[in-house]
């Protein structure tokens, strides 16, 4: 029989091959680690505070340079009198200068995050705690924002309106009882502000309000004595988007090479493809879209819906490889049941299904809306915050759970073959060397599964919560770095590039045995049907009735 390329490929040929596909695996997590700064950085940035007793919704007011800049003030002391909060602007010019050297965005930045950080100090005469909150100030925050950009060769007045929005944020703060004097200073929650999925201009204007009144009606009561503004401005670096896009322009066409050559193999047999074949074509085509290096797309045109279209691709893979591994599982559990069909694995991929299109949903309501407002949050709100992080905490359970289920599969797995190979000493010499060595080998793979799963839901885990940790909790302290990323990364290139390359059909036959008649019965009695078609694997022979002497 011909079997797949795992069982017929010569030790030697396959020494060479996992060599090769560990180097390549080597070189994600040192590209990562040695060259690779980390994935995303922030710069804390004070705002600049300025006053304009004829305030215009329709001009910008900036920090720099000095011909136009705003009046400033430092200190609310300072003010003239009649001034109020409605001629206040706290003014947020993106990127600052260093050392005297204009710096500006890079477009291999990729997005722009908006954290607001208030600095508010403690006044005796404060009316902003409510009975039955834990906090010492909670009262709503209504903020109007207006954000702008500018381009290199504009002229420094110019400024082009991005977006704007009147939001209203909720403000937490809370402060020691032996602090509670004038002069010292409330612990305030991180506020969040704004989001692009688009950094595809030079520098960027932010300009803020916190008003008294706001079309008739009072707001902003009870904040003490707020005295400056803060925003926390979170990128990705744009060192870890050149590897990381370097990575996928590598694998892209690796990864389509090896999927059109599988196709292939599958195409000369005599046979429909398996369910196990088709899995790994699914796949592989998921990889090849998550592959894709869109990015340099984003280097010549605004692309703000990039974000959400990442999201998807991932979701499509994660969705491919989870299915994918419970059937491969599942496929070589060899009991007596058939499986060989879509039907027989409905209950785990709905299960796989209905989450990943939870978390579509739940990503597509915020960041679905951030393409028209980047300044709506879901955070923002009792409900909208414990929705989050309910998405957030259950995603990571399930994960967890998905994870030991799958363990507890190859397991069975393990158990089952161990039964099996009691069944090899009614066997010739030479096919129970030949069964022996595919037994080795695909627990090897099995054991390369348990372990690019694992990697897998720890890398969705800090995903979530790194991603979430700006916006919820300010004092979750998580490190990780580049190689992790690329590692993980990596190593779902190498793992599918591995069942490509191992699980294609082989030309090769099985050789003869001496003795015709001995080894006709061994074929039989290890056939799980008599007409069975001499592709399939010699793995699922031995999954049939067990060998009589």
């Amino acid at each position: 029989m011909g079997g797949a390329i795992i069982e017929n490929l010569s030790g030697r040929k396959l020494s060479v091959l996992i060599a090769l596909l560990m180097i390549c695996q080597l070189c994600c997590f040192l590209l990562g680690g040695l060259i690779a700064p980390a994935p995303t950085s922030a710069s804390t940035v004070l705002g600049t505070k300025c006053y304009d007793r004829n305030y215009n919704s329709s001009k910008w007011y900036q920090s720099r340079p000095v011909k136009q800049m705003c009046h400033s003030f430092d200190s609310l002391d300072e003010l003239e009198s009649g001034i109020t909060a409605d001629d206040i602007i706290f003014v947020f010019q993106v990127p600052i200068p260093r050392e005297k050297t204009i710096l500006d965005f890079s477009r291999w930045q990729q997005n722009l995050i908006g954290t607001l950080i208030p600095e508010v100090f403690y006044d005796e005469n404060d009316t902003g705690k409510q009975p039955s909150s834990q906090h010492d100030i909670e009262t709503q925050l209504t903020v109007d924002a207006r954000l702008a950009y500018q381009n290199k060769g504009d002229p420094d007045d110019k400024w082009t309106p991005l977006a704007s929005s009147v939001e209203e944020r909720k403000l937490e703060c809370s402060i020691l009882a032996e602090h509670r004097k004038p002069g010292y200073q409330y612990s305030c929650s991180l506020i969040p502000l704004f989001e692009l999925g688009s950094l595809h201009h030079d520098f960027y204007l932010l300009n803020l309000r916190l008003p008294n009144k706001l079309a008739g009606k009072e707001v902003n009561r009870g904040l003490s004595r707020l005295e400056n503004l803060m925003v926390a401005f979170i990128n990705q670096n744009g060192g870890f988007t050149k590897v990381w896009v370097s990575l996928k322009t590598v694998f892209f066409p690796l990864v389509v090479v090896a999927l059109v050559w599988f196709w292939r193999r599958i195409c000369l047999l005599a046979r429909p493809p398996a369910l196990l074949e088709c899995c790994i074509l699914e796949l592989g085509a998921a990889l090849t879209l998550l592959n894709l290096p869109l990015e340099y797309l984003t280097l010549l045109v605004d692309c703000p819906w990039m974000t959400v279209l990442g999201d998807i691709r991932q979701g499509v893979f994660y969705a491919s490889l989870l299915s994918f591994w419970l059937i491969f599982a599942g496929e070589h559990l060899m009991d007596e049941v058939e499986r060989n069909r879509l039907r027989a694995y409905w209950r785990h991929l709905s299960a796989v299904l209905g989450g990943c299109v939870c978390l579509f949903i739940f990503d597509m309501c915020e960041r679905g809306v951030q393409l028209t407002n980047p300044f709506y949050s879901i955070w923002v709100t009792d409900i909208g915050t414990n929705l989050a992080l309910a998405f957030i905490i259950l995603a990571g359970i399930c994960a967890g759970l998905y994870f030991c289920f799958l363990s507890y599969m190859i397991w069975k797995v393990f158990v089952n073959i161990s039964a099996k190979r009691n069944s090899l000493t009614a066997m010739s010499s030479n096919r129970r060397l030949k069964y022996q060595g595919i037994i080795y080998r695909f627990k090897a793979l099995m054991l390369a599964t348990l372990l690019c799963a694992a990697m897998t839901v720890i890398g969705f885990i800090l995903g979530q919560v790194s991603e979430g940790r700006w916006k919820w909790d300010e004092d979750i302290s998580l490190e990780y770095t580049s190689a992790f990323f690329t590692g993980v990364y990596g190593m779902w290139n190498v793992y599918t590039l591995a069942l490509l390359c191992l699980y294609a059909p082989s030309h090769k036959k099985w050789p003869r045995e001496e003795n015709q008649l001995n080894s006709q019965s061994e074929e039989i009695e290890f056939s799980r049907f008599a007409a069975e078609p001499s592709e399939l694997s010699a793995l699922t022979a031995l999954a049939g009735k067990p060998a009589t002497d």
